[in-house]
């Protein structure tokens, strides 16, 4: 099997760390709203890897995070005047209905951040001994400076971040050495959740818990880390910042999915107002709709969806199920040596469903 290395900004062999065996990564959701479409292209797209890889008789490793302590989630709360509590739990239990609705299958092992802060923690205090982190009156910072090569997610060197301004995240601004510094811990303000550390009762920025539960429930050097195109940086990038100036082995392979755009080609996030609800596609289509829309699609190109796509595979898999109604009553048939080649090829081509889907179509014919 061939996959793009985002890193190495390749198509090259995806080599295990041992044998047999493939070990992922993949970032979960913000359980701050319910799913969206972009979230279900991710889900489904290393969902399709996972069920080939298995397929193929690997035996996989599938590890996916609940990031529940965010900033989105306590604008949330306050907002709504409710505990962020709640909205967690019911959001939680809308991904998981979600997920469920376009049948994917459950990672094997699902870590909350909130269940991991003491490891985050300890990880931002060997940061600071390493001197690769400093804290400030409102929390600890990364130092961007203190890793070589940081910058290799983003195809950005640190000057030229500099120059266009960098991380413009508004926390701690102008506290920061150098623009492109990341927060590891946030000093909570009254009212705010908080957990206790030496730099004072507070939360973990956001970068910090995939790094703690990866290689907690991975190992270093772990096969495979995935999501959308828009965690390439900052957000993996400082992941991996974390783990190389600790000198960690971090993701061998680094896997990104294309964005899903509205009609008029914008992506589709909940900042613009763009997003629709998974949850309502599942309520109003046949759920596998969704999914051969995105087989018909390769993963790293944009996916624009509307009626008309939607409908074409809904026409498409009633084509299908008549076909398997119709010869379910036949067995004992061998398999095509030359299509099951055939489909290898195309999927061990970085996953190029396109041309395994068509050949689909075309055997059924």
């Amino acid at each position: 099997l061939h996959l793009y290395d985002t890193a190495r900004r390749e198509v090259r062999e995806l080599e295990l760390r041992e044998p047999g065996k493939v070990s992922i990564y993949l970032c979960g959701p913000t359980v701050y709203a319910p799913a969206h479409l972009g979230h279900g292209r991710a889900t489904l797209t290393y969902d399709i890897l996972r069920r080939y890889l298995e397929w193929s008789g690997l035996d996989v490793h599938l590890v996916s995070n609940i990031n529940d302590i965010e900033d989105k989630i306590i604008e949330r709360a306050q907002r709504e005047d409710r505990p962020w509590q709640d909205i967690t739990t019911k959001c939680e239990r809308m991904w998981f209905k979600a997920m469920d609705g376009i049948s994917v299958e459950r990672p094997d092992e699902t870590p909350r951040a909130t269940e991991w802060v003491e490891q985050m923690v300890d990880l931002i205090r060997e940061l600071i001994q390493a001197g690769a982190a400093y804290t400030t009156d409102d929390g600890v910072y990364m130092s961007v400076e203190s890793v070589p090569d940081y910058g290799l997610l983003a195809f950005q060197s640190l000057d030229e971040m500099r120059a266009g301004g960098g991380d413009r995240e508004v926390h701690g601004a102008d506290l920061k050495r150098h623009p492109a510094d990341f927060v590891l811990w946030k000093v909570s303000k009254p009212g705010e959740p908080a957990w206790p550390s030496p730099w004072g009762d507070g939360r973990p920025g956001w970068h910090s818990e995939c790094v703690v539960m990866s290689l907690e429930l991975l190992g270093e050097g772990f096969d495979l880390h995935c999501g959308g195109q828009d965690l390439r940086f900052p957000h993996h990038e400082n992941e991996r910042a974390q783990a190389v100036a600790l000198g960690k082995r971090f993701a061998n392979h680094w896997m990104h999915n294309g964005f899903v755009v509205d009609a008029e080609g914008e992506k589709m996030s909940k900042s613009i107002g763009n997003v629709s609800n998974l949850l309502d596609l599942i309520d109003n289509y046949d759920p596998r709709a969704y999914r051969l829309v995105l087989l018909q699609s390769h993963y790293r190109s944009p996916v624009k969806l509307g009626q008309a796509n939607i409908d074409q595979a809904v026409a498409s898999l009633a084509g299908l199920d008549a076909f398997a109604s119709r010869t379910a009553a036949v067995d004992g048939a061998d398999p095509d040596d030359d299509v099951i080649a055939a489909f290898r090829a195309a999927m061990d081509d970085d996953l190029d469903t396109p041309k395994a889907t068509a050949l689909l179509f075309d055997t059924v014919r």
